[in-house]
């Protein structure tokens, strides 16, 4: 899993700069067709870092469209979402953290979208190899119909697998939107 990391993470990374921008608007064009954001007023997402999709263009939709939208902030060993403010921080991993704006806890979000390495078609997800969002999000495991927050992982086309082991510690996913797809 270690060297199945280490490939996909440079494989997106050697993605360059236009073709991220242009995979950017396309991935906005699947969330809209697909409706994922219907009915979603708190959603969590991210910030590229490492070479994820790029989000600008997501950010820029919700906000236009009136949705409060959070970043992932490290409490610990789990997330907390701070709603987008003006001011930020890196965290120890380098990643801008919002500052002086409210902290919200997983379950309050509507939607959250998260990065992610690498994926295969049964939805499994496999992350940076820290476990903050399966810890954060560890409640899911134990409610069966839950209705909120609904969990995306947001990815380039290339950073699918045929199969990903998946652990009983994973916290499994909704869907994966890509610039091309929407695996619901």
């Amino acid at each position: 899993m270690i060297e199945l990391r280490r490939q996909l993470r440079q494989l997106r990374k050697s993605i360059d700069a236009p073709t991220r921008r242009k995979k950017g608007k396309k991935l906005l064009h699947q969330c809209q067709k697909s409706g994922l954001f219907r009915n979603a007023r708190h959603i969590a997402i991210f910030t590229p870092n490492d070479g994820e999709i790029e989000t600008k263009n997501t950010i820029d939709f919700l906000i236009s469209q009136g949705c409060c939208v959070y970043l992932p902030i490290l409490v610990g060993e789990k997330l907390k979402f701070a709603k987008m403010g003006k001011r930020y921080r890196k965290n120890k991993f380098g990643i801008d953290e919002p500052i002086f704006t409210p902290l919200l806890g997983a379950h309050r979000m509507d939607l959250i979208l998260m990065p992610l390495v690498g994926f295969d078609k049964n939805k499994n997800r496999l992350g940076m190899g820290g476990g903050f969002y399966d810890k954060t999000l560890s409640f899911h495991l134990k409610r069966k119909n839950y209705r909120v927050p609904k969990l995306f992982g947001l990815a380039f086309d290339c950073q699918e697998v045929d199969l990903l082991e998946s652990k009983p510690w994973d916290v499994p996913v909704d869907g994966i939107v890509t610039p091309t797809r929407y695996i619901k």
